[in-house]
């Protein structure tokens, strides 16, 4: 009896370990972190992104932007110079993001000046979207559940739905709402929220190519959160594995950059 005893005690232990394990939850901050891992190289690179407005199904403006991005060797957010391409009239300005801080460069009167992420930039594309980011180094995640959802080409994705909390200021967004795809931890929704928890607007990330070693969203689609008939399309193009100088990305340098 003692014998068969201990044996069931054995298996239960290890049937409990086998099932707790297999039953844990996912941490919420690595998933997010292995998302940010989806979207960004783990290199200083360098891409195209072309911004596009549309109202009610028509094209209403359009921008270019070169962007050259490196990570940051202590905190392991990116850094960024943001070039502007087109339209003539905004030729050569620059952007720069450093830490949290962002700094537009007007080469027409020479001076740089700090700038809102929050500020709009074209559509619904705030600056604070058009600069590489980790939302892991931003924000505290939470693990909502699962959930199966559409994506932007409406198929269904099952997703691990992710609350996250701003733990730095001066960030884009107050808190995010972000869907990840539970197989490939690829991002495939994301909701952004005011500090009122007022729904600013919902982006999709689409068109997965192979870039820089990793299939990456070369297109997010954003929809304003009072008007779905306001549309703005960012599409990255143009990937190249490159040297960031670091004199590039040192706000005094702004004047005496020169494009390549």
């Amino acid at each position: 009896m003692k014998k068969r005893q201990f044996i069931s005690a054995v298996l239960f232990a290890v049937w409990g370990f086998s099932t707790g394990t297999a039953c844990a939850k996912p941490d919420a901050q690595e998933i997010l972190a292995a998302s940010d891992a989806v979207r960004n190289p783990d290199h200083p690179f360098g891409l195209t992104t072309t911004l596009t407005e549309y109202r009610n199904g028509k094209q209403t403006d359009v921008s270019t932007l070169a962007v050259y991005s490196k990570a940051d060797k202590d905190s392991g957010q990116f850094r960024s110079l943001i070039r502007f391409v087109a339209p003539a009239r905004d030729a050569n300005k620059l952007m720069l993001k450093s830490g949290n801080d962002l700094w537009f460069y007007d080469p027409a009167n020479k001076a740089s000046i700090r700038i809102s992420p929050q500020q709009r930039l074209l559509g619904q594309a705030a600056n604070g979207d058009v600069v590489t980011f980790n939302l892991a180094k931003d924000y505290r995640a939470t693990l909502v559940g699962e959930e199966e959802v559409l994506d932007g080409d409406r198929q269904k994705r099952n997703c691990h739905k992710l609350a996250l909390e701003a733990i730095k200021p001066d960030v884009t967004y107050h808190h995010i709402e972000v869907w990840i795809d539970t197989s490939s931890n690829r991002p495939v929704k994301s909701r952004f929220y005011s500090e009122s928890n007022r729904l600013l607007k919902t982006a999709y990330y689409r068109q997965y190519e192979k870039q820089l070693g990793a299939e990456r969203p070369t297109e997010t689609v954003i929809i304003d959160g009072l008007d779905p008939q306001w549309v703005t399309v960012l599409r990255f193009t143009n990937w190249a594995e490159r040297e960031v100088p670091e004199v590039w990305l040192q706000r005094d340098y702004l004047p005496r950059f020169k494009p390549e």
